[in-house]
Order: structure tokens, then C-alpha cells, then sequence
């Protein structure tokens, strides 16, 4: 709209007072207004008198005017934008720069309704992340509060119970101490008579047996509830986690040949040679993979594997419906959420293709990419305890560094039906020794083969 005003000024600016057209051979009178040189010349013979403007009606002693070059060539501009073809290139120009505003204009209405949909979700994600925590933590407050008023009560008992038999003892000793005092009276009162020559008999005294010193080991008493108060709630803490860290097996009928495992079953490494095996199609036939022997598809789960000094490792969940005995890509398309360590720090998630998870990995992904990395790697950084958990209703698979609880990766479409935590220790490289994978178990480490 400017554009079109400012054009509409410029043309009248151009246009002569006498004709009201564009200038034609545009000449300037000493008053500096211009006029068509024919429309000035004619104007000048149908007066009399001295020549003056037909605007100003300044005189001038003589009919001179100067031609303006610099008007001419804006007019000539000015007309050539006027032609028919010029008017329909300026409206095809303007029509498409409308359509490009609106479609801009489209766009950020668009991306303002999604970010205040986002701005929605955020916050009522919140809102229930707050009562989730709310809640776990009101669980770990009651099953402290519940163990302290127990440990308190129990305290007290003992103390009442001490302090009881000490009064006891302490009343005992005083009723002996009278006895003996009257016993003592007794005896000198005999004993002066004996000085006098008079034959007496020896009293009977009336104190009994001797009291035995009453044993309290303080030390005791106060070690059972000093020294390790903190870990021994924490142990029994464990047995009320939700999810509590799962004491998962290795299932040997679907383990590759090629994998030994510890008589307990929590540990697992490549061997050199291969066993013997049945011909099953639970068992892995092309990779050296290896199932819990416990699968889930409701609740939520979690479990730690330590993988310290391992160059190379895969871990997650796969369907019970994967195959078995062929080679395929670890990824959501086939059955498998895995989280995958190469060279000892190249740490990625299982999509396709990998997403790398080493220094320089973006934060935070949309949630509609359907995954969230967090956390990345750093240069040389490895964990030594991966921790997964499994949410089946949420359909969501996450990978923690153990040490720390760091978010590493998240799946956030996870399996639908009957999903086993999954283990593969890799192909060690030819030359390298092969290092073991451990299922941990908790609050004790299980015992070692």
C-alpha cells in the first residue's frame, strides 16, 4: 500500500498544471515549476501582458524557461511503468507477494497453535510428573517414617527394659546393704560379750546369698543402633522399590553356542569353543545373543548389567517373536530397543540408522521423533553400569548410566505383547580377550563363579 501511495505522488509530482498529463519535453520557468514546453508556449501567446506562471502568477521581464533533462528522464521512466504490460507484471508481482505474506503469515499461526499445544502438554506432562514423584517419594517418607517409629519403639523398649533391671538390681542391693548393716550390728554386739567371758552362740544373720554384679555391655547397645543404621534400612529398603531392580537370570536354552555362562546364571562371556547344543528355535544362531529367562508385558521393570571394560556390547529388550537364527539389524523395525557400545566409547542407541550419543549429540529431540537422547557421552567416557527400564503400558524403553542415573536414551514407542531383556556381548576382536557381562543383583552382587 506505501508503494502504491508513493507511485500515486510521483505521478502527480510529473504531471502538468495546464494539460494534467505526464510532462512532455519538461521545461522549468525561473519560479522553478514546470509545465509541458508546447502547453507553456501556448499558454504564453493567450495572454497579454508580461509572461507570468500559471501557478505562482510570478512576472517575468522576458518568455524564458530552461528545459529539466533529469524530470525528462523520470517521466519517460514513469510512463514506461504505465504501459498495460508493465501494470500487469507489477499486479503478477504484488498478487504473488500477497500470497507469499499469507502463506508466511499461515505458517506462524500454525506454529503458534502447535506451540501453545506443546506449551499444553508440557504443562500437564508436568503436572503429572510432579504427582508420580509426589507419590514415590510419599512411599520412601512412609517406609522410613514406618521403620524409624518401629526402631524407636524398639528402642525404647530395650532402654526401659535395662533401665527396669537395673532399678531391680539397684532395689536388691539396697535391701542387702540393710540386711547387712543389721547383721554387722549383730555381730559386734555378740562380739563385745565374748570380751566379758560370757559364752555365747554365734547369731544367725538374716542377709542371704551374695548379689552378683549386674553385666550391661553399653558398647553393644549403642553399636546395634549407631554403626550401620543407614545401610541396614537401605537393604530393607529394596524389597519396597516399584520397580525394585529385577534379579534376572541368563536363559541358557536361548544363549548362542558360543556363550558360557556362570553357574548362577548372572554372568555370561564368549568362550572359544562351542558347545553342544539342541536344535531349538529359541536359540541364537547367528549372533552371540543371549534372553533373560524372564519376559514381561505389564508393569514396569528395571535391571542393571555391568559391562566395566567391555569394548563392545549390546543391551535392551527384544519381542519374543524375533528371529533367531538370522542376522538382522538391531532396531525398533525388527523387534529390538537396544542401546549399543563400540570401541570402547562410541555409545549409540539401536534406530535407523544409529543415533550417536558421544559428545556433541543434540540434548533433546522432539517428542514426536518418537526418542529422546539426554545426557551425551563424553570424549573417553564409558559407563561401567548400564540400568534399563521397561514400561509396558507407556511403551517406553530407557537406558541409564548406573553410576550416576544419567538419562542416556529413551524409546518412547516400545514393544507391544511379551517383551525379554536382552544381552549380546559381541564378537571379541581377533587377538583381544573376551570380557564377561554381569546381570547385578541387589543389595548384594551375586556370587561369582
Amino acid at each position: 500500500m506505501a508503494s502504491g501511495r508513493s507511485q500515486t505522488s510521483l505521478r502527480e509530482d510529473l504531471t502538468c498544471a495546464i494539460c494534467f498529463e505526464l510532462f512532455r519535453e519538461p521545461v522549468m520557468l525561473g519560479c522553478m515549476h514546470h509545465f509541458c514546453r508546447r502547453c507553456i508556449e501556448a499558454y504564453w501567446r493567450s495572454v497579454r501582458g508580461p509572461a507570468s506562471c500559471p501557478q505562482c502568477r510570478q512576472e517575468f521581464p522576458n518568455r524564458s524557461f530552461q528545459t529539466n533533462y533529469l524530470v525528462a528522464g523520470v517521466v519517460e521512466k514513469v510512463r514506461a511503468g504505465s504501459t498495460p504490460a508493465s501494470i500487469r507484471h507489477l499486479e503478477r508481482q504484488l498478487k504473488e507477494r500477497l500470497e507469499s505474506q499469507c502463506s508466511l503469515r499461515e505458517a506462524y499461526v500454525c506454529m503458534t497453535r502447535a506451540d501453545k499445544d506443546q506449551m499444553e502438554k508440557i504443562r500437564k506432562a508436568g503436572v503429572d510428573l510432579q504427582g508420580r514423584v509426589r507419590s514415590d517419594f510419599q512411599a520412601l517418607h512412609h517406609f522410613l517414617r514406618v521403620e524409624e517409629d518401629a526402631m524407636m519403639e524398639e528402642l525404647k523398649q530395650e532402654t526401659e527394659q535395662m533401665l527396669k533391671g537395673l532399678e531391680e538390681h539397684l532395689e536388691a542391693l539396697q535391701v542387702s546393704i540393710r540386711e547387712l548393716e543389721q547383721d554387722i550390728h549383730t555381730l559386734r554386739h555378740t562380739a563385745s560379750g565374748t570380751h566379758q567371758s560370757v559364752l555365747v552362740e554365734l547369731p544367725e544373720l538374716t542377709s542371704g546369698s551374695p548379689l552378683q554384679e549386674l553385666n550391661i555391655n553399653l558398647d553393644t547397645f549403642t553399636s546395634k543402633r549407631i554403626a550401620p543404621l543407614q545401610y541396614t534400612v537401605w537393604r530393607k529398603m529394596f524389597h519396597h522399590l516399584n520397580p525394585g531392580p529385577a534379579p534376572l537370570m541368563f536363559d541358557e536354552d536361548t544363549a548362542h553356542p558360543s556363550l558360557q555362562l556362570s553357574r548362577n546364571k548372572t554372568q555370561v562371556i564368549e568362550s572359544d569353543t562351542m558347545i553342544s547344543y539342541a536344535c531349538d528355535a529359541k536359540r541364537f544362531l547367528q549372533c552371540v545373543n543371549v534372553l533373560a529367562t524372564e519376559g514381561f508385558q505389564s508393569g514396569s521393570h528395571y535391571w542393571e548389567v555391568d559391562v566395566r571394560n567391555s569394548p563392545k556390547w549390546d543391551l535392551g529388550v527384544s519381542l519374543e517373536s524375533v528371529n533367531r537364527r538370522a542376522r538382522v539389524r538391531l532396531c525398533p523395525e525388527n523387534g529390538y530397543w537396544t542401546l549399543r557400545l563400540r570401541n570402547g566409547n562410541q555409545l549409540s542407541a539401536g534406530t535407523q540408522p544409529w543415533t550417536p550419543l558421544g559428545a556433541g549429540t543434540q540434548p533433546w529431540t522432539p517428542l514426536g521423533a518418537g526418542a529422546q537422547p539426554w545426557t551425551p557421552l563424553g570424549a573417553g567416557a564409558a559407563p561401567g553400569r548400564i540400568g534399563v527400564f521397561l514400561h509396558c503400558e507407556e511403551r517406553r524403553v530407557s537406558f541409564y548410566n548406573a553410576e550416576s542415573m544419567a538419562l542416556l536414551y529413551s524409546f518412547s514407542s516400545g514393544p507391544r505383547g511379551r517383551a525379554f531383556p536382552f544381552f549380546s556381548t559381541c564378537l571379541s576382536e581377533r587377538g583381544h580377550r573376551a570380557h564377561a557381562m554381569r546381570i547385578l543383583h541387589f543389595p548384594f552382587p551375586p556370587e561369582m563363579p
